[in-house]
């Protein structure tokens, strides 16, 4: 697959594939959005001791390394798990700039968030744990998951682009696997997402969205049954 390195509107970079004529990022800022998107309105917003993050697109690895510094700085343990079907080649990560944007002491941990092994828990940091897993999740009702997840990053190509990946199914699977309370977030402030959303069982709200969107989308896993 053809995939081309772009910057966008803050400096850092985006990856685009011309064969769906589709972004990794918002072009107006790939680490805004991120952290906009994320780990502000996800990541920050769930107030538990100890986090696991399902995220659905590992990409760039743009939210794993956002989410990895919050951890580190906050001291607070974060479980990421992170399902990819086609990851990315290394000659196309060595070439991101995020850490030397972000925080250039930290470049050996983003490259360690690429290199390090498959569907297997690895320690990065005293304060963060990665698993990623080489699966597709459009099948998300035949996958199995070693625990339950409280924050939910929804990171995938948009509905018209990837369709399959934005289905009920797919969000009464998501559903399935949050623990009580839990956050998801997408960038994806489309109506038919909200209400697939909603017919989860997810109590969902719009929020700003970042520089270039109107609205982005954040659901709950909120029932009167839960203490």
């Amino acid at each position: 697959m053809n995939i081309e390195l772009e910057i966008t509107g803050d400096g850092s970079h985006t990856l685009f594939v011309p064969s769906i004529n589709e972004h990794y990022h918002s072009t107006y800022g790939a680490i805004t959005e991120t952290m906009h998107v994320y780990i502000d309105a996800g990541l920050r917003a769930c107030l538990k001791s100890t986090v696991n993050i399902l995220e659905i697109g590992f990409g760039t690895g743009l939210n794993a390394f956002l989410s990895l510094l919050d951890a580190e700085k906050t001291a607070r343990a974060v479980f990421y798990t992170s399902v990819e079907r086609y990851p990315l080649p290394a000659d196309k990560v060595k070439k991101l700039n995020y850490a030397s944007l972000i925080q250039p002491s930290a470049t050996n941990l983003f490259n360690k968030l690429h290199d390090c092994e498959w569907e297997t828990a690895v320690k990065i940091t005293p304060h963060f744990t990665l698993q990623k897993r080489k699966i597709d999740f459009s099948k998300s009702d035949e996958i199995a998951f070693n625990s339950d997840f409280d924050v939910i990053f929804f990171d995938a190509f948009a509905p018209e682009k990837q369709p399959e990946m934005w289905t009920q199914t797919i969000f009464d699977s998501i559903f399935a696997l949050c623990n009580p309370h839990a956050i998801i977030t997408t960038y994806c402030a489309k109506g038919i997402v909200r209400r697939m959303l909603q017919s989860a069982g997810f109590t969902v709200e719009r929020l700003p969205g970042p520089p270039g969107k109107r609205e982005m989308l954040r659901g709950r896993k909120e029932s009167t049954f839960f203490p």
